[in-house]
């Protein structure tokens, strides 16, 4: 289910010719746990991949060996797949989320309990790090992302409650 994976990149280019892809990572997930296996939408499934190896290329990319796929023709068709992990996973204990898994959270408003949107993207192109949200009324929405206005991370409920500055959803 959808909900319980969140994306973490996406697979690149076929690399070499024992079935090895290129994979573009957006969350530091490999540097919090040792993971087993993914999940890579296909036909808009969500399909366990395995890993027989990888290694890092750099600080956003890693050549990764999935179980099972071992020519370049066969790794060629899950170029342009997206990845997910397993939110269960990522959860290390501590209440550290990383910008990716936050996608999907809804954002309410600790005022009045009113769900302000749901974040769609975090945007980090600038100074200050943006929630990208959807408002219930289909409205795009940019609030920062600031720790001084978040009030309380509900994990489970994957909910965020922020106490926003008077005058700042007017704007």
């Amino acid at each position: 289910m959808m909900t319980d994976t969140y994306k973490i990149g996406r697979l690149g280019k076929t690399h070499g010719v024992k079935g090895e892809l290129s994979f573009h990572f957006t969350d530091d997930v490999f540097d919090r746990i040792d993971a087993d296996y993914v999940f890579v939408e296909t036909d808009g499934l969500l399909v366990p991949f395995f890993f027989e190896e990888y290694r890092f290329k750099s600080e956003e990319t890693a050549i990764v060996k999935f179980e099972g796929i071992d020519n370049a023709n066969r790794a060629a068709e899950f170029t342009g797949c997206d990845v997910y992990f397993p939110r269960d996973l990522a959860n290390n204990g501590d209440n550290e989320l990383s910008w990716a898994e936050i996608v999907g959270f809804s954002i309410v408003d600790a005022n009045n309990g009113n769900i302000i949107g749901e974040v769609k993207r975090v945007d980090l192109t600038t100074i200050n790090t943006l929630f990208e949200l959807m408002s219930p009324a289909g409205e795009s929405l940019l609030i920062p992302a600031n720790d001084d206005f978040i009030t309380d991370i509900d994990r489970q409920a994957r909910r965020i409650t922020m106490t926003l500055p008077e005058g700042l959803l007017d704007l």
